[in-house]
């Protein structure tokens, strides 16, 4: 089932989303186990060619989870500032993706994904990463979640 936002006037557009994807600084995936319990847990992550890359241990209940069910849901807060405008509130944007997860076999895709999360979150050290990729590559996953619809709201200042 499809669901349209309550509030229209914050719906944000196609670019919007994109844009609050690729400067957000984490992100929540939800995914569920055979119980039919959801499992939400934050990580760092990178879009990238307009897919989200993470990584993560071999083994753990978020792939347990996904060997059980790929579809996933990923959500960004973006830019957050509280306000007081007559009332208390919040500035903010956020961005909910749905779609399908799987983990990166190809060893160029996973590389290219590592480094740019390393370029993402210490880009200070960059001239370190491929040394550390190269030794800890065997010892991690790389998942991709594959975009099939999303959604964004935003209260901006007036």
């Amino acid at each position: 089932m499809k669901y349209e936002p309550r509030r229209k006037d914050r719906r944000v557009g196609q670019d919007e989303c994109l844009e609050i994807l690729a400067r957000g600084a984490h992100g929540v995936l939800a995914t569920v186990g055979e119980d039919g319990e959801p499992y939400p847990v934050p990580l760092s992550y990178v879009f990238l060619d307009g897919k989200i890359y993470f990584h993560c241990a071999r083994k753990g209940r978020k792939i347990d989870n996904l060997r059980v069910c790929s579809r996933v849901g990923f959500t960004v807060v973006g830019r957050v500032q509280p306000l007081f405008e007559e009332n208390f509130s919040t500035q903010y944007e956020s961005v909910i993706v749905f779609g399908q997860a799987g983990e990166v076999t190809g060893e160029g895709e996973k590389y290219t994904a590592l480094y740019a999360l390393a370029e993402k979150y210490l880009p200070e050290h960059i001239g370190k990463a491929d040394d550390y990729i190269k030794r800890a590559f065997s010892q991690v996953a790389v998942y991709t979640v594959v975009p099939e619809r999303m959604s964004g709201k935003a209260r901006h200042s007036k």
